[in-house]
């Protein structure tokens, strides 16, 4: 029995006793009383007081009776309770030692003393001793004497401290030795007294077994990737010196390859103007196509492994398909005409003052007509231009070339545009060729904006056709192209015996270029180097100065560097003619201070046209209106559009400055400042939806163009904006901006899309 039942025992009897000793006082008090009143003589007294006794009895009785059932039925009641309580109780313990018996984790409790108070089955397996065996004794029992101290330890560690801790244990078991993770922790009454420890142990050594065959397998796998590393490193290293390697020598070879190409090209325009006779000029007409295209194709060598590694840039001028036809036929026409085939033209309507890279059009469609030639015995050759589509922009021109020759295979149809393929093997033993134009062909108009492929019969003839994208020119460029009937003309009419510097180390290209330039009324002074430049200029005013790169002592481009240092040579036009005709060396020379870039062997009328257009500059004036190009494609069909328009938008603002249009200019200005925001917010929200790490910068950088174009609208308002400072303001946006910032986000998409990562946005690429 409990101490509270039994206090409650005690209570009851308590309660009994008292209320029968006050009933009885009670009784006898008020009883008396009444017989007093009510009652006179003594028989009457004695009777009543018979009765009164008897009736105490009863009364008694019946309330003892009471109070007793009543005491009974309390005792019943909390007996069942208690009863219950200790049922429900049991099968609680019963169910938490199924729950322990049936865990795989070893679960124990113990007293303060260390001696177990629960042991479950697991526990037993562990140690091979049953629980009956190990209730009751401590660890000494069941681990060796130093294991038994050292758990021994940490149990009175946990008691002491009060709080659970978890631990790795290595324990010699029945099974050997095991690793446990232990939680172990103090057993708390319900006054928050410990009483004793629980512990839960959980078998971990499979599980650090795996661990540490993991951590062995990774520190070997680090070894080898550390050594990767370091062969990747050295390999990375030869391959880039090989890069490097191979640039120099496809630059000197370029080099070396057009310096005398520039001078039979000028040569051959010398006699082309002297007196010939028809079949004479026939003749040399032909050597002077040959020799144009006899560099087109050199150039193509040259740069095949820029090609394949997309590097290939591609030359912005006026381009006329009439003149590009016209060269393909001439340059086939004794072929055709010895294997008596008909040559027909169908050219539909096409934009005018179209601009785009000529030579390397010339060359693909060449390589087609030529195909076309030497695949097909008899019948006709069809060379067909046409517009597939025009906007504002530019134009995408399809050109078609389709034969009566043998066929290729429906199989063979894809992988003859592969480089140094062809339709079978008997094809070059039969006909010729390396099997590099139609691969060249395809690169070039990928490369334009295009595509190139074919169809054909085998037996019947083929049809071979690409299409390219070409811009429409703007300001300068457009009427420049519309009044280039005769440069020649032009120069002589307006600035005959203008003085201009010329500056070339080759003997040869000196004499050739001083020709040319003296027909055209000019003055011309020569230097031999840089060196001797400078000191031609300190002594002399120069309208124009005409600058190779590569030169001894000093180069083009120190050259121009300390020139634009002094008084005399800040604002002198300085036009590069050089041999070196990179995308870089473009770059380089208009990051030194040069206006104008001509590329050796230059064409005599764009040579004249280039001279002429900057012999007219107002005087002071050295800005140059960059003109687009697809090299400076971020590979972004909206960011090309916009990165177009707003260089219009900057070449018209220059001319209204040459008019003193003033109003217009404001007009332009705020336009270009609406537009760029617009622009700078498209390309902020793609490059974003692409996760382009450079987004901040890219957006510092907008900011600071906006902040430069205000300037520039303040100082109109003031009146004291020059033609200079727009260009100064261009100058920096186009080669800091695009050249280099946009540049490196079209070099992150290209990685990205190589290794599958986020294609453009517009489904353009590189």
């Amino acid at each position: 029995m409990s101490e509270s039942r039994r206090q409650l025992r005690r209570r009851d009897v308590f309660v009994v006793v008292g209320a029968y000793a006050l009933v009885a006082a009670l009784w006898i008090l008020f009883s008396d009383r009444a017989m007093e009143l009510l009652f006179r003589t003594p028989e009457q007294i004695i009777r009543v007081s018979l009765f009164k006794g008897w009736l105490f009895v009863a009364v008694t009785s019946l309330l003892l009776y009471v109070l007793v059932r009543r005491l009974m039925l309390r005792g019943e009641v909390a007996h069942r309770r208690e009863l219950e309580a200790y049922e429900k109780g049991q099968r609680t313990l019963d169910l938490l030692s199924a729950i322990a018996n049936n865990s795989e984790d070893a679960i124990f409790a113990k007293d303060l003393q260390g001696r177990y108070l629960f042991f479950n089955d697991a526990s037993g397996r562990f140690v091979g001793k049953s629980a009956a065996e190990v209730v009751g004794r401590d660890d000494r029992a069941i681990f060796p004497p130093a294991q038994a101290e050292r758990v021994m330890a940490i149990g009175r560690r946990v008691i002491e401290r009060g709080r659970t801790e978890t631990n790795e244990e290595r324990l010699q078991t029945a099974l050997g030795e095991r690793v446990f993770l232990a939680t172990k922790g103090p057993l708390r009454d319900p006054d928050g007294r410990v009483f004793g420890l629980f512990g839960i142990s959980r078998d971990i050594t499979e599980r650090k077994q795996a661990e540490e065959a993991l951590e062995a397998y990774r520190g070997r796998l680090e070894e080898q990737v550390e050594a990767r590393t370091r062969e990747l490193a050295v390999a990375k290293t030869e391959a880039e010196a090989a890069s490097v390697a191979k640039s120099a020598f496809l630059a000197n070879m370029s080099h070396e390859i057009r310096t005398p190409l520039n001078g039979i090209v000028g040569m051959a325009h010398l006699i082309e103007r002297g007196g010939l006779s028809p079949r004479q000029q026939d003749q040399m007409g032909k050597l002077k196509t040959a020799s144009d295209h006899l560099l087109a194709v050199i150039n193509a060598v040259l740069e095949l492994s820029k090609i394949e590694a997309g590097k290939l840039t591609l030359d912005t001028q006026p381009v006329r398909i009439e003149t590009i036809i016209d060269n393909v036929c001439a340059l086939v026409h004794d072929r055709v005409e010895a294997r008596r085939l008909a040559l027909v033209r169908e050219v539909g309507r096409l934009p005018q003052g179209l601009v785009g890279d000529a030579t390397r059009l010339q060359q693909a469609l060449l390589n087609y007509v030529g195909n076309a030639v030497k695949f097909t015995e008899a019948g006709r050759i069809t060379l067909s231009v046409r517009c597939e589509d025009e906007d504002a922009h530019g134009a995408r021109i399809r050109f078609e070339v389709s034969d009566t020759g043998v066929g290729i295979a429906p199989e063979a149809l894809e992988r003859i545009f592969g480089a140094f393929e062809q339709a079978d093997n008997a094809v070059g033993g039969s006909y010729g060729g390396t099997g590099l134009g139609l691969a060249i062909t395809r690169k070039i108009a990928r490369l334009m904006g295009g595509d190139a492929g074919a169809r054909s019969t085998p037996g019947v003839g083929s049809t071979f056709w690409f299409s390219a994208r070409l811009q429409k020119a703007a300001g300068e460029v457009a009427e420049a192209e519309a009044g280039a009937e005769d440069p020649l003309g032009a120069l002589q009419a307006a600035f005959a015996g203008a003085r201009i510097l010329l500056v070339d180390d080759e003997p040869f290209n000196r004499e050739i270029a001083k020709t040319l330039l003296e027909e055209a009324g000019l003055q011309v002074d020569t230097a031999e180097d840089g060196a001797q430049a400078l000191e031609r200029v300190a002594a002399q005013d120069y309208r124009a100065i005409l600058m190779d790169m590569r030169m001894p002592r000093v180069d083009g481009l120190e050259a121009t560097a300390r020139l634009r240092a002094t008084a005399r040579g800040a604002t002198v036009p300085v036009i590069a003619l050089t041999a070196g005709a990179f995308a870089e060396d473009r770059a380089r020379c208009l990051e030194a201070g040069m206006n104008d870039f001509l590329a050796k062997p230059v064409e005599p009328d764009l040579l004249y046209a280039t001279v002429h257009k900057w012999l007219r500059r107002p005087a002071g004036d050295g800005g140059a209106d960059p003109v687009w190009s697809v090299e400076y494609s971020v590979g972004v069909g909206i960011l090309d559009d916009q990165h177009r328009r707003l260089l219009a938008l900057c070449a018209r603002a220059a001319a209204s400055l040459d008019r003193d249009d003033r109003a217009l200019l404001a007009d332009l200005l705020e336009q270009m400042r609406r537009y760029a925001a617009e622009h700078f917010h498209t390309e902020e929200r793609l490059l974003e939806a692409h996760g382009y790490p450079g987004l901040e910068a890219q957006r510092q950088e907008h900011a600071a163009y906006l902040n430069g174009l205000a300037e520039l609208q303040v100082a109109q308002a003031g009146g004291t904006l020059t033609r200079a400072t727009v260009h100064g303001f261009l100058r920096e946006w186009w080669l800091g901006h695009i050249l280099a910032s946009d540049m490196g986000y079209k070099g992150w998409l290209s990685a990205a899309q190589g290794e599958g990562g986020p294609p453009a946005p517009d489904g353009s690429s590189h």
